[in-house]
């Protein structure tokens, strides 16, 4: 990262408190003479300070934040100039520990290399003007020691902007890490957002799913038997008494699928059994002209709850669309559990319907509560040849078997 080309707020003070104390310290100098003051010489260094102060001032004014790189370098160059007018017009010599400022600007106006370059040329004028202008320096203790404490200056300023651009780049890092936090902060919320609202979505799906697998088919049921009630009232009673009798157990049937279904919403489901679901079934919906087996091989058990209600309610959805649409007169429900996985197929001799006919709001809820489980759905029909609608559910859509069992390969039949 780049050096920042000014100093920061806190250190602005730094070379105005400087230009004061070489100030003050060359006017006392100069009070504490021969009694007599160089006016001009005064003057000139009094004004030369005023100028450096003005320049601080102008600075700050046009460039509150931060100098751009091209007028840092001219500023530093106007500032070098005046510490060099005020160095010749100070006798005192208090006036070279304004040197030390050329490489503490030079550093956030270049960077660290042209802060170091800048302090050894400072130590190389000095040098340089003792080895011209001052005979025998070395063996001068003030020389030495003026030579010293610039170098310690130096340092110190160098070392001072360091601490400075590395705790302005760290504030700037932590500043830039903040605003990437909020902004990861304010994606989580949309993400958040998003995933909520795709849960209600699918759990609308699912409820809606389940109100017409589950009180759909009831209510067709319910609908079919009562008119059938009806027709038979006058010719058969005992018939008409028989599709009460299934009437209500539809009804029944409906009200403990709706507590099933509130049981489940609160983790309170019971096991569900497909075989004896498949049976009870069966035996309520068969009776009039329509006649229905259901066959159940192999084991269930280790079947998810998910995946033999998806089978149970593909299996109703079968039922009511051969009996309510395909006006069928016999229905098989062949249900195959095996290591692979489970198959069901519901066949029956209605009309059926041509292919590419549009599939309503039941086929196609089966197909999603299959595809969740990542199994696939295959409808076969054509006009007056019957519809057969085979479900295949993968081993994977399987928990791990609570009880360990043969699968056996005995089957139920059920009229």
């Amino acid at each position: 990262m780049a050096a920042p080309p000014t100093p920061p707020r806190p250190l602005r003070w730094v070379p105005s408190a400087l230009y004061a104390a070489v100030l003050a310290g060359g006017l006392y100098y100069e009070t504490l003479g021969e009694g007599s003051l160089r006016l001009a010489g005064t003057a000139g260094f009094v004004t030369c300070l005023l100028l450096l102060f003005a320049l601080e001032a102008v600075e700050r004014g046009r460039y509150p934040e931060h100098v751009p790189t091209r007028p840092a370098v001219l500023l530093l160059a106007a500032r070098l100039g005046l510490y060099a007018a005020v160095s010749a017009l100070d006798e005192a010599g208090v006036s070279r520990a304004l040197f030390v400022l050329v490489p503490f600007t030079a550093y956030f106006a270049l960077g660290r290399t042209a802060a170091l370059v800048a302090s050894a040329g400072c130590l190389g004028l000095l040098l340089t003007g003792n080895v011209l202008w001052v005979p025998r320096w070395w063996a001068t203790a003030e020389h030495i020691s003026d030579l010293l404490m610039l170098g310690i200056g130096l340092v110190l300023a160098v070392s001072m902007a360091a601490v400075a651009v590395g705790e302005q780049e760290g504030r700037a890092r932590l500043e830039h890490a903040l605003r990437e936090l909020s902004d990861s902060h304010e994606r989580l919320a949309d993400h958040a957002e998003r995933v909520a609202e795709l849960s209600t979505a699918k759990e609308r799906n699912r409820l809606a799913r389940e109100i017409h697998d589950s009180l759909g088919h009831h209510l067709t049921a319910i609908a079919v038997q009562l008119e059938k009630a009806e027709a038979f009232h006058d010719r058969d009673a005992e018939t008409a008494r028989t599709a009460v009798g299934h009437a209500h157990w539809s009804a029944v049937r409906a009200l403990d699928e709706v507590r099933h279904s509130v049981r489940a919403l609160r983790d309170e489901g019971e096991p569900f059994s497909l075989s004896r679901a498949l049976a009870d079934l069966a035996r309520h919906a068969d009776g009039g002209r329509l006649k229905i087996v259901a066959q159940v091989s192999g084991d269930e058990r280790g079947f998810c709850t998910g995946a033999l209600t998806a089978l149970y309610r593909a299996a109703q959805e079968g039922l009511t669309n051969a009996h309510r649409h395909g006006h069928a007169t016999r229905v098989s429900v062949a249900v195959a559990f095996g290591g692979d996985g489970a198959r069901l197929a519901v066949t029956d001799n209605g009309r059926g319907f041509p292919d590419g006919a549009c599939e309503g709001y039941g086929l196609r809820g089966m197909r999603e509560r299959v595809a969740l489980l990542g199994g696939t759905v295959d409808i076969r029909s054509a006009p007056d040849a019957g519809t057969a609608v085979t479900v295949t559910l993968p081993r994977a859509a399987a928990s791990p078997p609570e009880v360990q069992g043969t699968p056996g390969a005995s089957a139920k039949a059920v009229r």
